[in-house]
């Protein structure tokens, strides 16, 4: 994301990663197409994925597939795209993904600025350990 975001493709306002998905609330910048930008944040997580699994001797052959394009796949090939319009809307689902580890069948966190793979400490008291993020107000 942080590449993504130096690269001035996309401005991200909030994200969460679980443990089985990602929820990312961004602005795809002038001059790049959605297609392109989520294209290349998936490519080079998969890269690293890969890469990463190797390294830990992980099972890679639970990501094998018979596709005539790849060998694996980490990322399902559907991804959800809701457009945001407004400010209540893009509240309602930033509230919403920063809730995400909260919810009783994933139980990650007490609070949602506790859990470290999130925006949500950014916004309930100013800190976070990633500086790609931009407040949607800006």
């Amino acid at each position: 994301m942080k590449w993504l975001v130096t690269q001035k493709r996309c401005t991200i306002y909030g994200f969460v990663i679980m443990p089985n998905h990602i929820h990312l609330l961004w602005k795809i910048e002038d001059g790049f197409d959605r297609a392109n930008v989520q294209g290349a944040l998936l490519s080079y997580t998969a890269h690293e994925f890969k890469k990463r699994i190797n390294e830990d001797n992980a099972q890679l052959t639970n990501y094998q597939v018979n596709l005539v394009d790849r060998t694996f796949q980490f990322w399902q090939r559907d991804c959800m795209v809701k457009e945001c319009w407004g400010e209540e809307f893009l509240k309602q689902k930033l509230d919403y993904i920063h809730h995400n580890p909260l919810q009783a069948h994933w139980n990650l966190a007490s609070l949602s600025e506790d859990y470290y793979w999130s925006s949500a400490s950014f916004y309930e008291n100013g800190e976070s350990p990633f500086d790609f993020i931009t407040h949607y107000k800006e």
